[in-house]
């Protein structure tokens, strides 16, 4: 047997491995977790690909205990903060005081704040003044924080799921276009069926409730992640990822007349980036060795809709990006199945 072929089987097994470890963690999650399978494999999907997810969804849903279900469950040290109007960035950063020694010397000593942690759950984070949410920027993007001229590293990994509320936007700050694209994907927590509802109903108002359990390790998560970007992508899904990216550009000269005329600016590299990770980890949360068209197109909305922007005669006629992903994406399926 040559190396390549060695290598390949070795690849095989290790994806094999932690898919099965992948599912025994959504049995955990979703013991706690019930139902709302497609926001379950969203977040786990940020959380292999090593990125962060912005939670969409209504008071009541389940949005924060899914984030502390997922910290128990993926094994990670987690913070919660909810975001206020007068928060203010050492609020989340921490920051220096003055201390006095035992021999009467005073130093500066460096309060560490709930950013140093591995899952930082932002709680309605668009409630916060710009100034506290770009405190988060350094940290999503580079894994750092700069207080008082010093840098310091967060732990390793570092992820960071924030909730919105759709509705209640009085007093509220919406978040910039450059910190959205900090998100690897967006995701839209629904109200959910009426047995799903049912089945939660019957489980949390009993005198127990289900518990999940640990299944990951730090480690072992960094591990996976290493894992997910050595995962084979065909030609087929590089070029479906570009068409896709591509087609939601108005200046490009591929994109659809539709879209050259509603939306104001489309998404960037970052996007691109973004769908081939996801695509991976959808593949594998689906006990798949490799990615397939199929996996770009289902994972178009949460990673793009974020990064675009519909001028203000499209939102005034009530135009919808959602909407429009979902028709460029069928088109392209439609091209594809007719390839």
């Amino acid at each position: 047997m040559s190396d390549h072929a060695g290598a390949a089987e070795d690849l095989v097994a290790e994806i094999e491995a932690l898919e099965d470890k992948l599912a025994e963690a959504k049995r955990s999650i979703t013991a706690r977790f019930i139902g709302q399978e497609r926001v379950v494999d969203l977040t786990l999907s940020s959380l292999l690909c090593g990125g962060h997810a912005l939670l969409i969804g209504l008071p009541g849903l389940g949005k924060t205990r899914l984030v502390e279900t997922l910290s128990t469950v993926m094994g990670l040290n987690g913070n919660r903060v909810q975001f206020t109007p007068d928060l203010m960035p050492a609020d989340i950063l921490g920051s220096e005081v003055l201390e006095t020694g035992a021999n009467g010397e005073r130093t500066f000593k460096f309060i560490e704040g709930p950013i140093f942690c591995q899952l930082l759950m932002a709680d309605e984070i668009n409630r916060a003044s710009p100034r506290t949410q770009s405190a988060l920027l350094q940290a999503m993007q580079e894994k750092q924080v700069t207080v008082a001229g010093q840098t310091r590293s967060l732990e390793a990994p570092f992820h960071v799921l924030a909730t919105q509320n759709p509705i209640e936007q009085e007093g509220t700050y919406p978040l910039p276009e450059a910190q959205l694209d900090r998100f690897l994907v967006q995701i839209d927590v629904a109200y959910p069926d009426r047995v799903t509802e049912k089945d939660i109903l019957l489980a949390t108002t009993g005198t127990e409730e289900a518990q999940s359990h640990q299944v990951f390790t730090g480690e072992e998560l960094i591990a996976a992640q290493t894992l997910l970007r050595r995962m084979p992508v065909g030609d087929a899904v590089v070029e479906m990822i570009l068409d896709l990216v591509r087609a939601f550009r108005p200046s490009d000269p591929s994109s659809p007349e539709r879209v050259k005329d509603i939306v104001a600016w489309g998404p960037g590299p970052r996007a691109a980036q973004a769908l081939m990770l996801t695509v991976r980890a959808r593949a594998l949360l689906q006990g798949r060795l490799a990615p397939s068209p199929e996996d770009v197109l289902d994972m178009a909305k949460p990673v793009l809709v974020h990064r675009m922007a519909l001028t203000f005669s499209a939102r005034a006629r009530g135009e919808d990006l959602g909407a429009l992903i979902d028709e460029v994406a069928a088109g392209l399926r439609r091209t594809e199945a007719a390839a």
